[in-house]
């Protein structure tokens, strides 16, 4: 069975659609599924949301990505993960070519990103960089990885002791134990915190990482993109 583990924190707007997208996928490649959101301890109305949209919910309580995964993890009954962010759309062409990675001795992966809606020229000019970049170095983006329930507990889950950047340390882990795919094929994800947040901005929260490397983001400290009140997308997004 595929278990979709979806973190959430506060994503009522957006979280329908992507379970909307998961049932289709699921149903497309005529696997046995489940989905099961981690809530974060959200103030809105993500639970009910998860729930209306045919999901089972796992309240907790870190305010921290990476214990959020691992919590859904916990909660998953079946032998394939696929981590799918809140606001993030997974087509039926996504999860096939991720279960016959799978089924042909991966241990996991990810996959090639696009945005929703209008982005800021100058992603648009630098992701196709991204996507290669992240294809070469064989790492997942944040919105999408994939692998299996033993690839899972062998590596011991996500690190605890990231804020940010699980998925990559994650990558990592799963390439030492084995063979680790990044799909060609896209997950389209929210461009929100792209048209939110000036370049200005965005690359004030990226500097400390070029200055004190891996140890920025130990700490919540530096991440309000990812830990503080979202800002409103004008796009409606």
């Amino acid at each position: 069975m595929i278990s979709f583990i979806v973190p959430a924190y506060n994503e009522e707007r957006l979280l329908a659609g992507t379970l909307r997208a998961l049932h289709g996928a699921a149903a497309g490649v005529a696997e046995g599924y489940e989905i099961v959101v981690a809530d974060d301890a959200s103030t809105d109305a993500t639970a009910a949301t998860a729930l209306a949209g045919g999901a089972r919910v796992v309240s907790v309580v870190h305010r921290q990505i990476a214990a959020t995964r691992n919590a859904g993890a916990r909660a998953a009954r079946g032998d394939r993960y696929f981590f799918v962010d809140a606001d993030t759309v997974v087509s039926e062409d996504v999860v096939r070519a991720a279960l016959r990675a799978l089924q042909g001795g991966a241990v996991g992966g990810g996959a090639a990103v696009a945005f929703d809606g209008q982005i800021p020229r100058w992603v648009e000019l630098m992701l196709p960089a991204f996507v290669w970049s992240f294809r070469v170095a064989g790492l997942a983006a944040g919105c999408f990885l994939f692998c299996t329930k033993s690839a899972f507990n062998a590596v011991g889950g996500f690190d605890e002791t990231l804020y940010a950047a699980e998925e990559i340390f994650m990558s990592r882990a799963l390439k030492r134990h084995g063979r680790f795919i990044v799909l060609k094929e896209a997950v389209v994800t929210s461009g929100r915190k792209l048209r939110s947040y000036t370049a200005a901005e965005l690359l004030r929260i990226a500097a400390p990482l070029a200055f004190r490397g891996w140890g920025a983001v130990r700490s919540r400290d530096g991440l309000e993109i990812w830990y503080q009140r979202r800002r409103e997308d004008d796009s409606g997004a």
